[in-house]
């Protein structure tokens, strides 16, 4: 609170005071790969794993075969109310959603007491990539996959046999291991989960 022309508390004098852009900092909205802020599309079952990718885009027809490739028909879907995901029923998903922009981030559907409609789990995932990723203020585009490969690897490595850690260490002892003969244990695990 400043003073008054009279010296006394009150609103502070508006004259002699420049008017100030109502503009934000930064690029607001979602990114594109094109402007070097590329959207990350992410699914966790709850309590078991995640699928994170970097996406082109984040469009329907972007997102379906990654939806479709990682989730079985039949299955209820939890999602925000972003449009991407009205076309869900079509593709035979159950599809409960909450409303951020109405203030709603969880539900209780049956009245048990327990929010079942929430997409806190995987608002809970996101914590740890920023986390990690802040202090090197921003990664390139192209080493992002890994960082994310390295962060579901993190995440999905609690609920995978003891077998899939001895053909790692094994691969990674024998010989001079190179980060695409370790990406490919990876990817060829993933499609055994």
């Amino acid at each position: 609170m400043g003073k008054s022309s009279a010296g006394t508390p009150g609103e502070c004098p508006k004259k002699n005071r420049k008017g100030r852009g109502h503009r934000l900092k930064g690029a607001r909205g979602r990114g594109t790969l094109d402007k070097e802020k590329p959207p990350i599309f992410g699914m966790i079952q709850r309590g078991g794993q995640v699928v994170i990718q970097m996406m082109k885009n984040v469009k329907q027809k972007t997102i379906r075969p990654v939806i479709s490739s990682t989730i079985v028909p039949g299955i209820l879907v939890y999602t925000d109310e972003y449009g991407i995901y009205d076309r869900l029923p079509e593709s035979g998903y159950g599809h409960n959603m909450v409303c951020h922009s109405h203030g709603e981030y969880a539900r209780d559907e049956d009245g048990d007491g327990f929010c079942e409609v929430h997409v806190n789990t995987m608002e809970g995932f996101w914590s740890l990539p920023r986390s990690r990723l802040r202090p090197h203020r921003g990664i390139s585009q192209e080493f992002l996959p890994d960082y994310l490969g390295f962060f579901e690897f993190v995440h999905n490595v609690k609920y995978r046999d003891k077998r899939f850690l001895v053909s790692l260490l094994t691969s990674a002892l024998s010989h001079r291991t190179t980060w695409n003969s370790i990406r490919a244990i990876l990817k060829s695990n993933v499609n055994r989960a």
